[in-house]
């Protein structure tokens, strides 16, 4: 089967600068990133803040241009930023953002914006548009009534859902959901994840679901990617890589995820802050946080290599790592 969407060696470099007069260094943000979604799959991105994952999900739609590798969605190579070929694309790809208030315009109505997207695309008449709004704001959980608020006068859920109708309102096939649930109190959480669950069973609509919440991608997700730094350092099936995390970082998202009846004493505990990315480290770019570090870790950046047949890791000592969990 021929994946719905494939990133290659993707590379994403911003200059950074520290203070006003300090010397400008490249950062890194996406570096050599590759990955597959297939239809109807659901891929999870995690790692930790400034690890890349937001700029990674711009690049997968076109809307951050790719400095380096390549992007093709349905086998066909991802067109340049705002050309008349992308914006087409918009209609087979959306995403839904992590702010909804800052996504959605103040001045329009709710109705007016779950529109936009069939007035830009021209899918549909008036008549049709008008019904297709109504069918997506019952499918969201939206009220007929609240069809002609403005984003000020809804919950944060609320606005979250007006979010998820206006990405849906073309019928994509690829949605890239940019923490979609990290600002919303834990019972809205609950029911956009519900909503985004019923998604999946509808339909063989891909997700790229970037989230820090694991225990909401594990319920989610196909497929997990974790990042660091820029790079993918694991990769697998969600069931798998959460029983048996190969690389050390992972171990350490995965131990501190809480689960009733277990116990705190085996939590690996990460030492110091993620470094900067203006000076990564040498060698693999972990060693500097890492209990099972060595020579080779400081001075041979790792690859990412298969550790089982549906599972890689970007680690020296990956069967290492497989042990300790174990035990």
């Amino acid at each position: 089967m021929t994946a719905l969407l494939e990133a290659t060696d993707l590379v994403r470099v911003y200059t950074g600068r520290q203070g006003l007069f300090g010397k400008a260094a490249p950062v890194r943000a996406v570096d050599g990133v590759s990955l597959r979604v297939m239809p109807g799959e659901t891929l999870g991105i995690v790692g930790e803040s400034g690890s890349g994952k937001s700029t990674l999900g711009r690049m997968l739609l076109g809307v951050d241009p790719a400095q380096g590798g390549t992007v093709r969605f349905g086998g066909t190579p991802m067109p340049e930023r705002a050309t008349p070929a992308w914006r087409a694309l918009r209609a087979r790809m959306q995403m839904v953002f992590q702010d909804p208030l800052a996504a959605l315009d103040r001045r329009l109505t709710i109705a007016a914006q779950i529109r936009e997207p069939l007035e830009i695309h021209r899918i549909g008449d008036a008549r049709a548009r008008a019904a297709r709004v109504g069918e997506l704001m019952q499918a969201v959980g939206l009220r007929p009534d609240q069809a002609g608020r403005y984003p000020h006068e809804l919950s944060g859920g609320q606005r979250q859902r007006v979010v998820i109708a206006r990405a849906l309102a073309s019928g994509p096939e690829l949605l890239v959901c940019d923490e979609p649930v990290s600002a919303l109190d834990v019972s809205i959480q609950a029911q956009v994840v519900n909503l985004l669950r019923e998604l999946q069973r509808e339909g063989r609509r891909s997700m790229v679901f970037i989230s820090h919440d694991l225990k909401v991608v594990r319920n989610l997700c196909d497929r997990v990617a974790v990042m660091y730094l820029g790079r993918i350092v694991e990769e697998g099936p969600s069931e798998l890589l959460f029983a048996r995390p190969r690389h050390p970082y992972t171990r350490a998202l995965i131990s501190s995820v809480p689960e009733p009846g277990r116990p705190l004493d085996g939590r690996v505990i990460l030492q110091g802050e993620p470094p900067n990315p203006a000076k990564r480290p040498s060698g693999c770019a972990f060693h500097p946080r890492c209990a099972l570090a060595t020579d080779v870790c400081r001075n041979t950046v790792p690859e990412l290599r298969q550790t089982d047949p549906e599972q890689t890791a970007a680690c020296h000592h990956a069967d290492g790592t497989a042990a300790s969990r174990a035990a």
